[in-house]
């Protein structure tokens, strides 16, 4: 608990409270690079999460752009809006009547970034951010219901809490709020169904009777099935279901009748509905498969539902299911057309197999301990994760040939092996089409299946190499991000200067293939007019020559500068304020000084660029 004092800097508790400045945020240094003239405010939070004020007509670009940056924000965690009109203390943010907000998340970066945009009463429209992330189908839908915001480009923006024909929008100030301000309600006559007693009594003695236990009591089959270890059932059936089983195993086989009970969530449909054969909103299972595939569906479905929560069904689950199934059949096509000679392997693929064989260990253990959780969505996020990203987005581009070029042979055999592995762990979720890419993988010998493999995996993993590589990707992403930058096309080969000690040298055949370099340098100094990026302590530079367009840099940089410098100037004013710097706690003082310290670095070098420009 809070506890509010009139010494308030001195509390310790008020003081994690209070609002946290978070423009050295790397995302938001990311936005004011890429977007800074549309860039209205950074927002101080409470919430540690850098809030971001942008232009309407910048959304798109921004999401885009987060999208698909290094360490990219994958996830559209919430998307909503509020009504503002009758808020007086704005505190120096942007004039606004209607506040939409955008929560991206990062798995790589474990890292948040909201985005918000100020909308007046007599233009309410946004456009629609499906294209990028299906699932703002809904979220999109539900505020145009609440408080009458258009998306234009929205697929099928009808109501999905209110009934079709509600009239207004119940979350805007002028909406009528009491009871008292509507029309009488009244219920149909109800009545108690006539057949509930004998379904749900009936239903008690399953576990008994479905093995004859009830007429036939010592059985063969009932004494070695009885008890069982699982129960898989939905939540609003703990007390008509659940419970009565239980209490019926007592009474008549004097022990419970399982061990673990594992509770699903509930599949609703869009207007929150729970779906029913009575109200008629269930979805045509095999129209669904005919659509998506088996596969799709259940993947689809899985990945969207942990356990106990509930989903409100759309079709862009089971879309994301079938793309999945996409990305699996492509690897498949692309490594089995794959030309094979007995040649020497390649530096940058054996440290490819060695890298990989560590992920697909330490994978393989987190999946182990999720399954004995009964996290069965998570087991199977952390197998998308790490077939999608590591396994095709990393280590197939590591070890792919040149055009027209055979891969050798020892990478080829253990990428087959990688890949059977993979179809193991993705198997309990997606069967069929693992089954059929494993009885294509070798030459199978008749009758033999997926279904019934053990699952191999080296259990050692190294953890040192999964470590360095996390800062190769960095690395990468930032040469990436120049040649983007700067307009450098990607067949123009590029020098890389490590000022310093060069922390990931073993992986110099790596990036040197994968970023199409001449070479890898560590020097002392950065030649002059290079573009710069920072991983962790060390410096990576990229001498440009005459690559770049030498007017927009130096405006660029500049513009850079003059942000940095403004940045610095609010640090120092906060560290010469001297009733700040005896009140605040210790931490709070060392972030401001290391803010100040890295404003400072930065302004040097963006200084150290910019003459050497003009030279």
């Amino acid at each position: 608990m809070i506890k509010l004092t009139q010494q308030f800097p001195t509390n310790p508790e008020m003081q994690l409270w209070q609002t946290r400045d978070l423009h050295d945020a790397p995302v938001v240094q990311e936005l004011l690079h890429r977007f800074p003239h549309d860039i209205l405010h950074v927002q101080n939070t409470r919430m540690g999460i850098p809030v971001v004020w942008i232009k309407r007509e910048t959304l798109l670009n921004a999401i885009r752009f987060l999208r698909h940056a290094p360490k990219p924000f994958v996830m559209l965690y919430d998307l909503h809006a509020t009504d503002e009109r009758l808020r007086t203390h704005r505190h120096g943010l942007p004039a606004s009547e209607f506040t939409m907000f955008y929560h991206l998340l990062s798995i790589e970066r474990n890292s948040d970034v909201i985005l918000k945009i100020p909308l007046m009463e007599s233009d309410l429209k946004m456009p629609s951010i499906t294209g990028e992330f299906p699932n703002a189908n809904w979220y999109e839908r539900e505020v145009w219901d609440m408080l009458g915001i258009h998306f234009d480009g929205h697929p099928h923006l009808i109501r999905i809490l209110m009934p079709r024909n509600w009239t207004g929008h119940p979350l805007r100030k002028e909406y009528p709020a009491r009871a008292t301000e509507f029309e009488p309600f009244m219920l149909d006559e109800m009545r108690q169904d006539e057949d509930a007693l004998d379904t749900w009594f009936s239903s008690w003695l399953w576990p008994i009777s479905v093995f004859d236990g009830i007429n036939n009591p010592e059985n063969e089959e009932i004494n070695y099935y009885y008890p069982t270890s699982d129960l898989v059932t939905g939540p609003d059936i703990i007390f008509f279901w659940v419970a009565r089983m239980i209490m019926a195993g007592y009474e008549y086989k004097g022990d419970m009748p399982f061990k673990n009970v594992y509770f699903t969530g509930i599949v609703r449909d869009k207007l929150g509905r729970k779906m029913s054969k009575s109200l008629g909103n269930s979805p045509d299972p095999l129209e669904l498969i005919d659509k998506y595939g088996a596969d799709g569906v259940r993947m689809g479905m899985m990945l969207a539902a942990p356990a106990g929560n509930d989903i409100l069904f759309d079709d862009a689950l089971c879309e994301q299911g079938r793309n999945f199934n996409n990305k699996i059949w492509n690897a498949f096509r692309l490594v089995k057309g794959w030309e094979v000679a007995d040649i020497a392997q390649p530096e940058y693929a054996r440290l490819a197999t060695e890298w990989f064989e560590s992920m697909l260990a330490k994978t393989a253990a987190e999946v182990a301990d999720l399954f004995g959780k009964y996290r069965l969505s998570e087991a199977l996020m952390a197998v998308y994760k790490l077939f999608w990203d590591e396994f095709s987005s990393w280590y197939l581009e590591m070890i792919k040939p040149a055009y027209g070029q055979p891969i050798d042979k020892a990478t080829y055999e253990k990428t087959l092996g990688f890949f059977d592995n993979l179809l193991k762990l993705l198997h309990p979720f997606m069967p069929f089409i693992t089954e059929e890419l494993w009885q294509h993988i070798y030459d199978r010998k008749e009758g033999e299946s997926l279904m019934v493999q053990q699952l191999n995996i080296p259990t050692a993993c190294n953890e040192i190499i999964v470590k360095e590589f996390e800062v190769v990707k960095e690395v990468i992403g930032g040469i990436r991000t120049i040649r983007l930058q700067k307009n450098i096309a990607q067949k123009e080969t590029l020098e890389l200067q490590v000022v310093g000690v060069n922390p990931v040298a073993t992986f110099n055949p790596v990036i040197t293939k994968l970023c199409n370099l001449s070479s890898i340098e560590a020097v002392e100094n950065k030649a002059d007019g290079s573009g710069s990026f920072m991983v962790g302590t060390t410096e990576y530079a990229i001498p440009l020559g005459n690559l770049i367009n030498t007017e927009e840099e130096l405006a660029k940089l500049e513009a850079d500068l003059k942000y940095q410098e403004g940045f610095l100037q609010s640090v120092l004013k906060k560290l010469s304020n001297e009733k700040f710097v005896s009140k605040a706690p210790a931490n709070v003082i060392d972030m401001e000084r290391k803010k100040q310290a890295d404003a400072e670095s930065k302004i040097a070098s963006l200084k150290e660029s910019i003459a050497a420009l003009k030279k």
